[in-house]
């Protein structure tokens, strides 16, 4: 009985350090735990960065530049390089002079080679119509017939040169004649109209398949087309089928 009761007083005594050192874990634990939870909780003043864009910088170019030879003759810049002040009122076909002044981003030199911005340009007083045609470019219609009676016209788009300077507006419509080729050679065809002319090896060449074929099942039409042929494009007549002239 006394070894048992000694042996159950142990056991007491080891719970209860095992309970105290239990609650001395938890109070440790509990304490580490609280300021964990509280910086997890409470993550701090937030910093917010603001990005400011970079002002832009005045560094475009003006289209216009591309056209301008960079320390050339103010006197011989495009139209598209200077401004004037030009004066409608001039007599048509006499010389005239316009005050000019270059256009921003452009440098230019006089006879002297030294840098300016205001000058004095020599003109023919006249619209930008009125040019001769090799002042200007047009546009090219391969819809319209050139061989054909009336001579067909149509509306083309001219622009003038970029050297010239004349009144009024650099681009505008004209009417033009059809003057286009496809690539057919006047002397081809000529010489297939002798030779194979009765084969209709002339108007196949030319783009004329339906009269090729007449001419071919008939012989040339036992001679007498050919010789009509030879004389028609010979004095070119009959052209290509397309419509455009020979080479």
């Amino acid at each position: 009985m006394a070894a048992a009761a000694v042996t159950l007083q142990a056991l007491c005594r080891f719970c209860r350090v095992l309970l105290f050192l239990f609650q001395f874990y938890i109070l440790s634990g509990g304490e580490q735990s609280q300021p964990l939870a509280q910086s997890i909780k409470d993550p701090g003043p937030t910093r917010t960065f603001t990005v400011v864009p970079r002002a832009a910088e005045s560094t475009d170019i003006p289209p216009y530049v591309m056209k301008c030879p960079s320390n050339g003759l103010c006197s011989r810049l495009p139209a598209d390089c200077v401004e004037c002040k030009t004066n409608f009122s001039c007599v048509y076909g006499k010389p005239v002079t316009f005050d000019c002044t270059v256009k921003p981003s452009v440098t230019c030199v006089d006879q002297d080679f030294k840098s300016q911005k205001n000058f004095i340009i020599n003109m023919t007083c006249r619209f930008c119509w009125q040019l001769p045609e090799t002042d200007y470019e047009c546009s090219n219609s391969t819809s319209c017939m050139t061989v054909s009676c009336p001579r067909q016209r149509y509306t083309a788009n001219c622009t003038v040169r970029d050297h010239i300077h004349c009144l009024g507006n650099r681009t505008f419509p004209k009417m033009l004649y059809c003057n286009w080729t496809g690539g057919y050679k006047w002397s081809t065809a000529l010489a297939l109209s002798v030779t194979l002319g009765g084969f209709g090896a002339d108007r196949f060449y030319l783009g004329q398949w339906r009269e090729g074929l007449g001419k071919l099942f008939s012989f040339g039409g036992l001679g007498i087309w050919t010789l009509i042929d030879v004389l028609l494009i010979g004095v070119g007549y009959v052209g290509p089928a397309d419509g455009s002239l020979y080479i």
